[in-house]
């Protein structure tokens, strides 16, 4: 556009909510599942936060028949009388208008999960149809939607006793906005126990009627936070059976923490704000590890346990670790609409003294709990300076590294752009040769693994990390891992598993991605960590090859070509050559790349320890009731 033809008629104004329809992805995130069960999260929050009120008890939540979705709470009701300025019943203006709602002076919330005044306005523009309902002084009152329009006047639609009250919003999502309006029934149930282990005496019963079979749950949670922390350890054995248990407040900042240590040798810690799941963690998060280091330490030294100068640091004092803090908060700030981590500066001294205080008197008052946590961290000190002996060793004979310390099989790649960068993670020395020379050299690094890596569920961090093929990849990668992690020393912006497709290569991408997750979790919510997906068979006809990665995409193909054509069964990388890798599996323009994703880190810790813990029975039933969904490769 020239600098002279840029004047007022190129200015678009987008009225009400057509700024949301026009760019989804700024309100709830995405438009593809994530982001439909975004907008449900947003109606159910509103409940949530009625019951933080300390006016609503139960919630309903209910997939319907049609996939449209009912959430009914029994909290004060939306206010329905007209609002001063615009004349029109509340109702109205909080669903069709953008930043109208009761969170933003405190006085109607003192605090609340939905805070950006846009949550169930959003869900009106993205549905094709809605209505509300609201049970408010003897009457109920409805008003319908379409696409964030009314479709009428608020009415009164009946009568009921003057002691029932609530707000009941149903709605169906716009299948012109989302790539799927399939509600996934696991998903948000999992979401529905989350929050009712975050608010004690929060009664949610959800229910899904679109099958031949209902499926219906209640969660209910007297003993919150010390419930949830003993359910997420259920897949694993507790080194001591009281859980650290405080609640602290500072004015308007709640602070309620969870604590118990398992055999187990990862750190799973999950932070909440207001009842959000902040899976990036935070300030929030940053103040408790700062204090749990400082009061471990503090009480080893006093009990004679650490030698003078000896100092547990936080991965050794967060081996095995189980904890949820929960924060109540007014103004929490958060990165981004879809709230993943907490920002407040302020909030990391506040819940570092809150903690500190209520960590020390807890160790005081419990020295069995006390007694159990000091061994188990004294053991991954110990075990670490073990490792690091022998790592040090290892470099001293230079037998893995190259001049430049990075891994001798590394072949790495010329530019110096991160951007533009990727490191292709291959299974087998034979696969790595033919990627070596099908890549391109100028932005393809790659590094070939030589078997199966450990698997770092089962195995502790100076274990795992002394080993050759995990080590090589970590400083591959360049970001380090747990304490000593930094983004900004990350080498590749793409990190590529690249695996066969039978059950081994299906095993080594699983024992992978379960690295990523327990040591480099940021890498995962940063979008870094993709899989490739290899070919399964190539079809040759009039002398052209084509390339199929699924067996249903070769039925449609021998329908196409009338059943004719040459069908050949990859049966690993390693039988293509260079440039039928590069072809299928590596060329930007052509290659199929799925990118890892977290959802639910609380979903994705319980996933993880099940299927690759020690727990054999609970492993059984998952792969029972799951094995339908598995993506299988024949």
């Amino acid at each position: 556009m020239a600098m002279d033809k840029y004047s007022a008629k190129d200015i678009t104004v987008l009225e009400g909510l057509e700024a949301v329809r026009k760019r989804p992805g700024m309100y709830i995130g995405s438009t593809d599942k994530y982001g439909l069960h975004h907008i449900v999260y947003e109606v159910v929050d509103n409940s949530v936060d009625e019951h933080m009120a300390g006016v609503c008890t139960t919630i309903n939540i209910t997939i319907n028949k049609d996939n449209s979705l009912t959430v009914t709470d029994d909290g004060r009701g939306m206010p329905v009388d007209l609002h001063p300025i615009y004349k029109r019943p509340a109702m109205e203006i909080i669903v069709t208008k953008l930043h109208a709602g009761g969170k933003f002076d405190n006085k109607a919330y003192a605090v609340s999960g939905g805070l950006h005044g846009v949550g169930i306005s959003v869900v009106s523009a993205l549905s094709k149809d809605m209505t509300v309902e609201v049970k408010k002084g003897g009457k109920i009152y409805s008003q319908s939607y379409g696409i964030g329009k009314p479709k009428g006047d608020v009415k009164v639609i009946g009568k009921v006793d003057s002691k029932e009250h609530g707000t009941k919003v149903t709605f169906m999502p716009d299948e012109s906005i989302f790539s799927t309006i399939n509600f996934d029934y696991n998903t948000l149930a999992t979401r529905f126990r989350e929050t009712c282990f975050l608010n004690a005496g929060l009664k949610i019963i959800f229910s899904d009627f679109r099958g031949e079979k209902e499926k219906s749950e209640t969660f209910y949670y007297e003993g919150g936070l010390l419930e949830f922390v003993k359910w997420l350890n259920k897949n694993r054995k507790p080194i001591h059976t009281k859980p650290i248990y405080f609640k602290r407040q500072d004015g308007t900042t709640q602070v309620e923490v969870a604590i118990q240590y398992s055999d187990s040798y990862n750190e799973n810690i999950q932070g909440f704000v207001n009842s959000i799941n902040t899976i990036e963690g935070g300030t929030h998060v940053a103040g408790l590890k700062s204090a749990l280091t400082r009061v471990v330490n503090d009480y080893g030294i006093k009990k004679g346990v650490l030698r003078k100068g000896q100092k547990l640091t936080g991965d050794d004092i967060r081996e095995g670790i189980t904890a949820v803090i929960s924060l109540k908060m007014q103004d929490p700030q958060f990165e981004g609409q879809t709230k993943t981590k907490l920002g407040n500066g302020e909030i990391k001294g506040i819940v570092d003294s809150m903690s500190t205080s209520a960590l020390s008197d807890f160790l005081e008052e419990n020295p069995v709990v006390a007694k159990s946590i000091l061994t188990k961290a004294t053991a991954a000190l110990k075990a670490r300076e073990a490792a690091k002996k022998a790592k040090d060793l290892v470099r001293r004979k230079n037998a893995l590294s190259v001049g430049s310390g990075l891994p001798g099989k590394l072949a790495d790649c010329s530019s110096k752009k991160r951007e533009l960068t990727e490191l292709y993670v291959v299974e087998g020395d034979s696969a790595g040769g033919t990627a070596k020379g099908g890549r391109d050299r100028e932005t393809q690094a790659i590094l070939p693994l030589r078997g199966k890596i450990l698997n770092v569920e089962k195995s502790n961090p100076a274990k795992a990390l002394g080993s050759e093929q995990i080590s090589n990849l970590i400083t591959a990668i360049g970001t380090g891992v747990g304490e000593g992690f930094d983004m900004e020393k990350l080498r590749y912006n793409k990190i590529i598993i690249m695996t066969d497709a039978d059950v081994d290569g299906q095993h080594i991408k699983a024992l992978l991605l379960t690295l990523f997750f327990r040591y480099t979790p940021h890498l995962i919510e940063a979008g870094h960590i993709f899989i490739a997906v290899a070919p399964f068979f190539k079809i040759r006809k009039g002398g052209k090859d084509y390339y199929v990665y699924s067996r249903e995409e070769l039925d449609v193909l021998l329908k196409t070509f009338g059943g004719k054509g040459e069908v050949s069964r990859f049966k690993g990388l390693g039988e293509m050559n260079d440039e039928q890798l590069w072809d299928t599996t590596m060329n930007p323009k052509t290659r199929i790349l799925k990118q890892v994703s977290i959802e639910d880190a609380v979903e994705a810790d319980e996933t993880l320890s099940l299927l690759m813990g020690d727990a054999v029975a609970p492993r059984r039933k998952f792969i029972e009731e799951n094995a339908d969904k598995a993506e299988i490769d024949l």
